[in-house]
């Protein structure tokens, strides 16, 4: 009897492809990074082409209208390239505009929302099920290629470095903002939670943790500084006590979107005894008290002064970055004046600046008093002509200092790094003349003599 043909084995199911863009500020990239880890364990493939995609995800920024309207191209482009979108972020809070201008995107969700975009994209791709293995936990090891952190999940930054998301939203009302319609008002994450992602961070060889939220000043006030328990010691769910957590990692941490509350001259002596960066990302948006006041902000620049200098007493080596709005609604010639005579005196080592653009639904919008644009963009210029003096200078003080560098990136015969001072993306950088030669690696740290300087960037080569 002749024998029966062997079944022909099915084709294995092909594995579901999503493309990814990603846009807005360090908190909406986190936001990516754990709808990304989800997708990854889902056993999707995350792939860099739309021709590749079987669906593609936007995450959106929605703040100004500048970053509306680049996500509102960016879902133009990818529905032309690929055709089957889904929209989520900051700009998923504004549904209508979304659809009258692209009505073809298949679902959209606002920040946040992990669970609604996952099942947007079970319902457009089904995840591939796979019957011997779907019933197996997932395998702890992974290629290093895949950019995963065990614990952790995947980042979208160089290993070397990562963003460390302590809260959510915000309860300030400022009127020039919509991030509270967008982001709700503060939902902190207990301390332990937080101590616990960066050590694993720590582990998986992160150097540099950038510790980011809506208003960090503003840190476990919706959980009553609740104590909790991490590494045997007791912290308190708040700003002080995690910097002193996080500086028991011995990597570098640096704090951003410091709101400057008065328990901020707390940290000032953790930077000074080296356990986090003496660096502080203060908002501090105008200096006029009474501009100040439209903004719904604290009004009291020249106590701010005062602060600064103190805090440098505490610790020379601090850096201190702001951003700044000019042509508020009202803003008068002596209100500019103010802000630049504060700009002066403050000596501020790293500073961006933006003429007020409306931004919809914001109270600022309704205030008399519209600033010309001309008259904006001509401030504009006379503000970041006597920033860029001051940041020459300061930067100039440091030709002949040795420098504590971490390298990010190769480019030709130099290695591009970054001083204690200089945040990625935002801020400086130090550029090592020899490093190729030294055969210097991203994710290294490297002490660097300072050659030259100009009003952004240092120049040096290995000490």
């Amino acid at each position: 009897m002749p024998a029966k043909p062997a079944p022909a084995k099915a084709a294995p199911a092909r594995q579901p492809k999503v493309g990814f863009v990603s846009l807005g500020c360090p908190k909406a990239l986190v936001d990516s990074e754990r709808i990304l880890t989800q997708l990854k364990v889902e056993g999707y493939e995350i792939v860099p082409s739309y021709d590749r995609a079987d669906v593609v995800v936007v995450n959106t920024c929605g703040f100004i209208e500048s970053a509306v309207q680049e996500s509102l191209d960016a879902i133009g482009e990818a529905i032309a390239e690929n055709g089957r979108v889904i929209v989520t972020g900051c700009l998923g809070k504004r549904p209508e505009e979304i659809r009258a201008a692209h009505p073809g995107v298949l679902a959209i969700s606002g920040p946040q929302d992990y669970a609604s975009v996952m099942g947007a994209v079970h319902a457009a791709l089904p995840p591939k099920h796979d019957p011997f293995t779907d019933l197996l936990p997932a395998p702890r090891k992974r290629r290093k290629d895949e950019g995963m952190i065990e614990g952790v999940g995947l980042k979208l930054t160089p290993r070397h470095y990562a963003y460390l998301k302590i809260s959510e939203g915000c309860n300030h009302r400022c009127s020039f903002c919509i991030i509270p319609s967008m982001r709700g008002d503060l939902v902190s994450r207990p301390v332990d939670e937080v101590l616990r992602e960066a050590e694993k961070l720590a582990l998986g060889g992160v150097k540099e943790l950038l510790v980011v939220s809506q208003d960090t000043s503003a840190y476990g006030v919706d959980l009553k500084y609740a104590a909790r328990t991490w590494r045997d010691r007791e912290y308190s769910t708040r700003m002080t006590d995690l910097a002193r957590g996080l500086g028991e990692l011995g990597i570098w941490t640096r704090l951003h979107y410091v709101y400057p509350y008065p328990h901020v001259d707390e940290v000032i002596p953790l930077m000074a005894e080296g356990r986090i960066l003496p660096y502080l990302d203060l908002p501090l948006q105008h200096a006029s008290p009474r501009v100040l006041k439209a903004m719904k902000r604290p009004a009291a620049a020249e106590k701010q002064l005062e602060r600064i200098l103190r805090w440098r007493e505490v610790c020379p080596e601090l850096t201190i970055r702001s951003t700044f709005i000019v042509g508020f609604p009202g803003e008068t010639e002596d209100d500019f004046e103010q802000l630049l005579d504060f700009l002066d005196a403050a000596e501020l080592d790293r500073v961006g600046a933006f003429a007020y653009s409306p931004v919809t639904g914001a109270k600022a919008n309704g205030l008399p008093g519209a600033v010309p644009e001309e008259v904006k963009q001509e401030r504009l210029a006379r503000f970041m002509a006597l920033q860029a003096e001051i940041s020459a200078e300061k930067l100039e003080r440091k030709v002949g200092t040795v420098q504590r560098v971490l390298i990010d990136a190769i480019d030709g015969e130099l290695a591009i790094g970054r001083s204690r001072a200089d945040a990625p993306e935002i801020d400086g950088t130090v550029q090592v003349q020899d490093g190729a030669a030294r055969r210097l690696k991203p994710g290294q740290f490297v002490d660097v003599r300072i050659l030259g300087a100009d009003e952004h960037d240092l120049y040096g080569r290995v000490a």
